[in-house]
């Protein structure tokens, strides 16, 4: 049983959610082997997820009885869950049984909230190896999933919970979603020490979401650069939180003024204040900034996770040893997934990437061997949090406007370049309709042409962000 879930104390409490349901380890274990029962062994299925205990329950369920679950976010927009659908053909979907009614498959179970329905696609082949699959890019809809292998989920609990120091004590306050790696991996470092996770749904502008906080008594909290910048609006800096110890960031680079207000709060009021980083290629976190240099060496992402290693290569692929050199961050670990799927027949594929991966993202190394990350060599952007794929952004524009247009951007914003001025408003719309990002993420410039190459690719490079 993944994270020996068997072994802790039955009776303990593994979740509270925001509407006081309790789920027990036992509960926990039991229904993993519920699952078991219901499906055969191996299935493919959609879970669209919520936050809350039966979303928790699920997941892990799911993938505790030997299933594949792809997770999913249970308000996911219909076209977008269709593509993926058309794509993976999942023999089954489980969704919050308010939505069951609105697809027409056949039920098979309903417990904690969720419905299990039977879609009558046939059964296709897994490898053995494979866990559960997530979107790279859940607000596009890119059939691009990032496979995982149980390997990965042991490693990332054990690396996670070791540099947070995690006791069974702690009761982390979870409102980032199940289906975004970073949220997912919280719960997985946690039920390895046999913690409770208080999972929310609220917004953390509702006056509930602080009871629930308060009530229960949260340990820690963990976010995203947006996160925090509400957080900074809400005057948290002066509320009353003695049960808060640990505060955590990841999901992109943060504001350097914001980041070392936190620190600087942190230190102040003797709680931990620690900066990651990762991706879902690595099951979330793959480094970290101790809390002791939080403000000394505010902006960086520190050093490895346990048990992996960070390194940099240079264009040609070799090693660089020295200290300030720029070139791509590698990173090898237990946690490092299987590599993607973007059909079906994907699903059967072994390891490609055997513990090693190269981020995609420039950075530097300094003297005491701390990375700083300086650019994105990839065709992604995390904007507020969230992966953004500039290619899709473009598939979008252009598979619903007969125009010309390239993004390209920063972590803080978007720019689309635009041919066409009639089109510049509407081209903001869709994007914050597809994306379900504020328009402030996102700029459009009007220029004459896209500039392109002899082979009719786009020179990126001479447009600026």
């Amino acid at each position: 049983m993944i994270l020996s879930l068997n072994e802790r104390p039955q009776e303990a409490v593994a979740v509270i959610d925001a509407s006081g349901t309790i789920l027990k380890y036992g509960e926990l274990s039991a229904f993993s082997e519920k699952i078991g029962a219901l499906l055969p062994r191996r299935s493919l299925l959609f879970l669209l997820t919520e936050n809350n205990v039966g979303g928790i329950a699920w997941s892990i369920g799911s993938i505790n009885s030997g299933n594949v679950p792809l997770i999913l976010n249970a308000h996911i927009e219909e076209g977008l869950f269709h593509n993926l659908f058309e794509i993976y053909r999942p023999p089954y979907v489980c969704v919050p049984s308010s939505m069951a009614d609105t697809l027409q498959y056949e039920p098979v179970y309903e417990y904690y909230g969720y419905t299990l329905l039977c879609t009558g696609m046939e059964s296709c082949r897994v490898h053995d190896d494979l866990s559960h699959l997530l979107p790279t890019s859940g607000s596009t809809g890119s059939p691009k999933l990032v496979r995982h292998k149980y390997e990965n989920i042991e490693a990332a609990a054990l690396n996670i919970s070791t540099f947070f120091g995690l006791t069974s004590a702690d009761r982390p306050l979870l409102v980032l979603p199940l289906y975004y790696t970073m949220g997912l991996s919280v719960v997985f470092s946690h039920l390895y020490v046999g913690a409770t996770i208080l999972i929310t749904h609220q917004s953390m502008t509702d006056k509930a979401f602080w009871s629930f906080m308060k009530e229960q008594r949260a340990t820690s909290f963990t976010g995203v650069p947006y996160s925090f910048e509400i957080l900074n609006l809400m005057r948290f800096f002066r509320m009353d939180l003695p049960d808060l110890t640990l505060l955590t960031q990841g999901g992109g680079k943060m504001p350097r003024q914001l980041n070392l207000k936190f620190a600087e709060y942190c230190r102040d009021t003797g709680k931990r204040w620690i900066a990651t980083y990762g991706q879902s290629e690595g099951t979330a976190r793959m480094a970290y900034l101790p809390a002791e240099y939080a403000i000394s060496k505010c902006g960086s992402i520190g050093r490895a996770v346990p048990n992996a290693e960070l390194s940099l290569i240079d264009s040609d692929g070799n090693v660089i040893e020295g200290s300030h050199t720029e070139g791509e961050m590698c990173y090898r670990g237990r946690n490092v997934t299987m590599g993607y799927a973007r059909s079906r027949e994907d699903l059967l594929l072994g390891d490609e990437r055997n513990g090693f991966m190269r981020t995609g993202d420039l950075a530097y190394r300094d003297e005491d061997g701390c990375y700083y990350i300086v650019g994105r060599m990839g065709r992604f952007l995390k904007l507020f949090g969230m992966r953004i794929g500039l290619d899709e952004c473009e598939q979008i524009i252009k598979g619903k406007y007969p125009i010309e247009c390239a993004c390209v951007g920063t972590d803080d914003k978007m720019t689309v370049y635009l041919t066409d001025e009639k089109y510049a408003v509407a081209v903001k719309e869709i994007l914050v309709e597809k994306t379900k990002l504020v328009a402030s993420a996102f700029g459009v410039k009007v220029i004459a042409d896209i500039p392109k190459n002899e082979a009719g690719k786009i020179l990126y490079s001479k447009l600026n962000s």
